[in-house]
């Protein structure tokens, strides 16, 4: 037992050393990021996301708008409706400015057509903002105290944020058995 015992330390070990040095071997093979390459990427990845997510929001027949898992989920609309507005809010704390998007009345019945129509409204307004932006502002600083980040750090947070609920609302088309778009990068 005891050679089993150690035999897996030395197996895990190996494992840590490999998976750490990784960034290591990946930043020697690396050329140094050219001026605008963060934004320039970032761009690029955002306009890919813009279009799954509307795929993904296309996917799902409007009658299925109102579609929760479970009841103490947001609805499939809720979802596109939460990705809108966190895009918009995300994005206008990046430009300093209030977020421009009206907030929905509560317990309003919502249409595909129109939460497609915010989505991609929300995406555009956010390629407007990061247009914006050069490699100096990436590291100025919005909000106060702990609610204080860069904003390359916003940026990152927006495109995380975003994919979650596209990842939620993914789970949603195959619990109505509808296979989800694509996924391409």
């Amino acid at each position: 037992m005891k050679t089993n015992i150690a035999h897996l330390a030395g197996c895990g070990l190996a494992i840590v050393m490999t998976i750490l040095s990784a960034p290591v071997r990946a930043q020697a093979q690396t050329a140094p990021p050219q001026s605008g390459a963060f934004l320039d990427t970032f761009q690029k990845h955002w306009t890919t996301a813009k279009g799954l997510a509307l795929a993904v929001a296309d996917a799902m027949p409007p009658a299925d708008y109102a579609f929760k898992p479970v009841q103490e989920q947001m609805s499939f609309g809720e979802q596109m409706l939460h990705i809108a507005q966190s895009n918009f809010g995300y994005c206008a704390f990046i430009a300093d400015t209030k977020s421009p998007y009206p907030e929905p009345a509560k317990d309003a019945r919502i249409e595909k057509t129109a939460a497609m129509k915010d989505l991609a409204g929300s995406f555009d307004y956010c390629s407007k903002v990061f247009s914006g932006l050069d490699e100096a502002k990436l590291s100025q600083m919005h909000g106060s105290g702990k609610r204080s980040f860069s904003s390359m750090d916003t940026m990152l947070g927006v495109m995380v944020h975003m994919a979650h609920h596209r990842g939620q609302a993914e789970v949603y088309l195959r619990l109505k058995g509808i296979k989800p778009p694509e996924y391409k990068w």
